[in-house]
């Protein structure tokens, strides 16, 4: 990991009739609109699916590197957030956001250390500590057969 502080970079270019672009050096451009419930298509990502993608994200990187660091094998993970955007004080924002989490793994006797594993990804995500809303994470851990 390099040195902190680090700095992330992205742009957005917009015309008045138009979807959002959204750029970083080295990355695909990415066509944003409002949702649905904001009057918007539907059809393109919105920035509140793309917070509650960051979300997830995280978590499932998180959940990678320290499972790396605590030689826990594991064999595959789905992760879903889901937000409540309300208004508060006048202003909206998400006011809740809950973690699903599928994670399968080989050997039953790992079960414990799994869900262990899983809320320690969620306590050090990045995205989640950046956040003012309150967060859960449900975790269910799959035994392979």
């Amino acid at each position: 990991m390099e040195k902190l502080p680090h700095l992330y970079r992205v742009n957005v270019s917009a015309l008045p009739e138009d979807n959002l672009l959204v750029s970083a050096d080295g990355l695909p451009a990415l066509a944003v609109a409002p949702p649905r419930q904001f009057d918007g298509p539907g059809d393109q990502w919105s920035p509140e699916e793309l917070l509650m993608a960051a979300v997830a994200n995280c978590l499932v990187l998180s959940f990678r590197a320290i499972a790396k660091a605590s030689s826990f094998e594991w064999l595959d993970i789905e992760c879903q957030s889901e937000g409540v955007l309300d208004k508060v004080d006048r202003k909206m924002q998400f006011t809740t956001i809950k973690t699903y989490v599928k994670l399968t793994i080989a050997a039953s006797d790992s079960a414990e250390l799994a869900n262990k594993l899983l809320h320690k990804a969620e306590e050090f995500c990045l995205v989640s500590n950046s956040l003012s809303s309150q967060t859960e994470i449900e975790c269910e851990i799959i035994v392979a057969a």
